[in-house]
Parts: C-alpha cells; structure tokens; sequence
C-alpha cells in the first residue's frame, strides 16, 4: 500500500509538510463580501444548501482588518499547538465578488504576513474577469495562490436545483484560465446531494481527473438551520448518508481519483447550533478516525482504480 504521512491518499497534511518543510495550518479569514447569487445579480437567497454565513460559519470576525484577523486566529490555534506557519483562506462568501482594488488591498495584506506561507481563495468561477485573474496571478509570483471553486457537481439538473447558478462550461473556463496563470485549482465536491446516487457521484470524480486541477475538498451535504434546503428536508425527508455509507462512497471516490490530486477534505462538520442532519457528523474527530480506519479495513488507497 503506498502512503502518503501514514494516510493511503494524497493528503493535504503530507502536500505541505513537503512544500514547506513543516505542519501548516489555516487560518480562515473574512473579506466582507456578499454572493451574486445572493444580492440579486445572479439569484437570491444563494444555494439551496448555504448558510446565512455564505459557508464561512467559520471565519473571522468581517469588522476586524486582514491582520487583525490573522492575529486573532494564530492566538486561537497557540492554545491547542504550536504553529509557525499558516495557510490564510478567504472563506466566507464569494471572495473574488469585489472591486480589483479591494482585493488588491485585503489578499496583499494576507500575503504579505511573514506567517502566511499561501493564499487560498474561495471563490465561484463566474466571478474571476480577468483583472481579478491577472490580480492572483501577480501576488502568486509572491506566495502560492489557490483558487477554490464551489462546483459540487457536474450534472446540470442537480445545479439547477441547488440553485449553483452557472452552467458547467463556465467551470471549465475558469479552470483554464487560472492554469494558464499556472495558479493552483481546488474543487468542492458535495456528496449526497438529493437525487444524487453513487454512480452519479463517481461520474464528477471521473470528470474532474480529465481536468488541470490541483486539489480537492470532498464536502458531506449538511442540511443547516434557516436554508431552503432545510425546508426541502422537512418536506420530502430525502435520503441522507449514515456514517457507514458516506465512508462507502467516499472510499470509491478516492479510490478512482487521480494520484496526484490532493484531497484537501474528506468530509466536514457544520455549526452544531445549525446542525439538522446528520447529526452523526459533528463528532469530527470520531468521523476522522472511522474513515482511516476503514481505509486501512478494505487495503485501498488513491489511484488503485484510476486506470481501469
């Protein structure tokens, strides 16, 4: 079985421990940006599945500045281990959704903390023009920049109904865009979107190996308090993994994904206080442990598959 830092997957944790020479951990930021499919240029109300905190549940606190920001969140992280470096990650929102000179000022005021080792930027493709493009790739000839774009599936009725608000060509372009910046791509992909089977998940997967793309985070739907999913939930009681058949499904998409892709998440965890379901998910560490664990069960690793 090939490892990667004790982990049979190309991990995040070993990636940076290669690049950097040591543990990097993120810090994740607010730039106080709102969403086009939220403020009406696109849609309202955003993705069926997002939160009144646009996924950045997490993030900073927006009315503090950009080092204020990093230094609030290296005391947090001081209290639990020691730390020298550090990714900083623009999460909330849609993080390129702002004029150039705006983001000009936040991500150069990131990039510049002698701490932050890379950029990374979540952000939607249908909001990278190519000043905004020619921007990540200036501060990238600084520090590595990561783009993180939210797909979550390559099946356009599954878009629609979430409410993802572009097609798939639109992906396909940013992509090629950023690459030819030589600026690193990061998909989400969310697992167990309604109406949404195995074979269907395993299809995005193969889809993204034909790609130019440098990473990946694999998201477990949660359905989250005050979101339209919610509603939808509540209404038709749609099909949510267990904790056994989310590892089932997960371990066949790592197993056909590309080696040299790095998988920078293998599930998630929501607010607790928003958390509807599956409950089974806010005990992260216990999740963690029963997913490596049963990678070690069934002797798989990444890329065991690719070529069949």
């Amino acid at each position: 079985m090939m490892l990667w830092n004790d982990k049979p997957y190309h991990s995040l944790d070993y990636e940076l421990k290669k690049r950097f020479g040591e543990k990097v951990y993120r810090l994740t930021l607010n730039g106080g940006m709102s969403c086009p499919n939220r403020d009406g240029h696109i849609g309202h109300g955003g993705c069926i599945f997002c939160s009144s905190g646009g996924s950045g549940d997490f993030a900073a606190d927006p009315t503090l500045s950009i080092r204020q920001q990093i230094e609030s969140g290296k005391k947090l992280l001081s209290n639990k281990r020691p730390a020298n470096k550090y990714i900083a990650y623009f999460q909330a929102f849609t993080n390129t959704y702002g004029p150039v000179d705006y983001l000009r000022s936040i991500f150069t005021e990131a990039i510049h903390c002698p701490e932050v080792a890379a950029l990374s930027i979540a952000t939607r493709p249908d909001c990278l023009q190519p000043e905004i493009v020619d921007l990540l790739a200036e501060l990238n000839q600084i520090k590595p920049v990561w783009v993180e774009l939210g797909l979550q599936t390559i099946h356009e009725d599954t878009a629609r109904f979430i409410r993802r608000g572009y097609p798939l060509s639109v992906y396909e372009d940013a992509v090629q865009r950023l690459r030819l910046k030589n600026i690193e791509v990061i998909t989400h992909v969310i697992l167990g979107l309604p109406g949404e089977d195995s074979k269907r998940m395993l299809q995005t997967i193969r889809y993204l190996n034909t790609l130019d793309i440098q990473g990946i985070k694999l998201q477990l739907l949660h359905i989250l308090k005050g979101t339209d999913l919610a509603a939808y939930y509540e209404q038709t009681g749609f099909f949510v993994f267990t904790l056994e058949q989310y590892i089932d499904t997960l371990l066949s998409c790592v197993e056909i994904l590309r080696p040299d892709i790095v998988i920078h998440r293998l599930t998630g965890d929501g607010p607790k206080n928003l958390l509807i379901a599956p409950l089974w998910s806010s005990a992260k560490r216990h999740v963690l442990n029963t997913i490596h664990r049963e990678f070690r069960l069934k002797d798989t690793w990444q890329g065991k598959y690719y070529k069949e």
